[in-house]
């Protein structure tokens, strides 16, 4: 799409373009790039098309000023529940299920005049960092198909960066959305714990997994967190927050602002790329007045193994729905089978071998005797985190903290075979996770001496400030908006 959502809305409801027209051209846009790309698992091309004449149909009728998102087309994270096609989460286990009911984000999208144009694909149940995990094939990165596009929301990541929609929902448990943000150039947001409905989002780990954005412009993020943010009763961890404009004062800057730079965040582990952007970034900050200051998050190296026993043993509880009796996949056996044996070839045949890792890995670490050795432990390690980041923004009097979102820029497919190298790609965002706080990954102003692939730095606030962190965020963003690729 070559118009911001904000831009779409504006010429459907003043009748410029008709929706018709839009979701035709992101269909297009879709048949265009989802050979080289795949970052799809579904496209509804009928539904959208007789949904966006729904949409012409309303304004013609004088009801524009009720849609924001009038004719916009969006792709969601194929883990959020529609009413409609399949929700499979990347899996074997689920390829075949059709859920009865909207996820409560969804479902304000749509509300608001938006067009559904088809679930992204992502890592089986969103374990994973590159999209490489998912059961029905890798999706691939626009500025470069041999390279992955991160994970685990990489579908819809890739989905924004090769402009067939401006806006995609996806799910941030250890930094799914902000790490594909990064590698793809799109800015992605995840919100505070509870800001956001997880009504309808299969879960994966519970008291981390949050649902938020992805999108082409920091204005457009804010248009759709604006939307899909607020208190949701469906949902007993969403919090009884006020409704907020978040694009109100979106071009306002902030008064003496000041960031703060983890010492961490200057790792000699990092790439050369990514440490060059880091700096190019505190550089353009000085430039609108910003006060950087030198802050400590000592456990940012304990974040991955806290993570790591958190985030697994919360999965084997939620996923041992899928037993092929209460959910998905059902193994054909022979007569005389026991449930023992249905349960074990439904899981193997179901499941894949991420999944599996963290499925064993978490129940090891609830298991009687190693309980208060890891995970008990790992939760201690969890308030220290959390800790770390108040005061940083309490004593430090930090409005956001500014780290890099990887330590790499997109690798290529099939590079990372070892799950150890894998999980340290988590290793600047895992951290805001367990401590629940808000984040925003915008593309950094890129050195081509460096590198030609987008580098993004993520702004870490504290809880329930986002619309800090959008302001800030679109001081980074360029005239005429971040740079596509080809």
């Amino acid at each position: 799409m070559s118009f911001s959502a904000a831009a779409i809305a504006e010429r459907v409801r003043s009748r410029q373009a008709t929706a018709v027209e839009v979701a035709t051209a992101a269909l297009d846009a879709i048949a265009r790039t989802e050979p080289k790309v795949h970052a799809y698992l579904e496209v509804f091309s009928q539904r959208a098309l007789a949904d966006a004449k729904a949409i012409d149909d309303r304004i013609a009728r004088g009801e524009g000023s009720t849609l924001p998102l009038a004719g916009v087309p969006v792709a969601l994270k194929d883990n959020i529940c529609l009413a409609w096609g399949k929700t499979t989460c990347g899996s074997r286990m689920l390829e075949n299920y059709h859920s009865p009911f909207t996820a409560t984000a969804a479902q304000a999208l749509i509300d608001a005049g938006a067009v559904v144009i088809g679930k992204t694909n992502l890592d089986e149940f969103g374990m994973g960092s590159t999209t490489e995990n998912s059961a029905f094939g890798p999706t691939f990165n626009p500025w470069d198909p041999a390279r992955i596009p991160g994970g685990s929301s990489g579908g819809s990541a890739a989905a924004v960066a090769a402009s067939t929609v401006p806006i995609a929902l996806g799910s941030d448990t250890g930094g799914s959305i902000r790490q594909p943000a990064s590698h793809c150039g799109v800015v992605g947001i995840k919100p505070t714990y509870g800001r956001v409905s997880r009504y309808g989002l299969v879960a994966y780990a519970s008291s981390l997994d949050q649902v938020g954005v992805l999108a082409a412009t920091v204005e457009d993020a804010a248009l759709a967190l604006s939307i899909i943010a607020g208190h949701d009763p469906a949902d007993s961890t969403s919090a009884q927050r006020t409704r907020e404009d978040f694009r109100r004062e979106l071009a306002t800057p902030i008064p003496h602002l000041v960031i703060g730079v983890p010492r961490q965040a200057r790792s000699p582990a990092n790439d050369p790329a990514v440490s060059a952007s880091l700096e190019a970034t505190i550089n353009q900050l000085s430039r609108h007045g910003a006060v950087i200051v030198d802050v400590d998050l000592p456990m940012t190296d304990y974040g991955i193994a806290a993570y790591y026993i958190v985030a697994p043993a919360e999965a084997s509880s939620n996923l041992a729905r899928f037993d092929g009796v209460r959910y998905g996949r059902r193994a054909q056996l022979g007569k005389g089978a026991s449930l023992e044996e249905l349960y074990t070839r439904s899981r193997a045949e179901g499941l894949g071998p991420e999944v599996k890792r963290r499925i064993m890995l978490g129940t090891h670490v609830l298991s009687s005797g190693y309980y208060d050795a890891y995970y008990a432990t790992a939760l201690k390690v969890r308030r220290r985190i959390k800790a770390d980041f108040d005061a940083a923004f309490s004593l430090g009097g930090c409005h956001a903290i500014l780290m890099p979102a990887a330590p790499t820029p997109a690798f290529t497919v099939g590079a990372r075979s070892d799950p150890l190298s894998m999980y340290l790609e988590d290793v600047y965002t895992v951290g805001v996770n367990l401590a629940g706080l808000p984040a925003i990954c915008v593309p950094a102003p890129r050195d081509a001496a460096f590198s030609s692939l987008p580098v993004g730095m993520q702004l870490v606030g504290p809880a329930w400030s986002e619309s800090s962190l959008l302001r800030i965020a679109r001081t980074l963003e360029p005239t005429g908006g971040f740079p596509r690729p080809h």
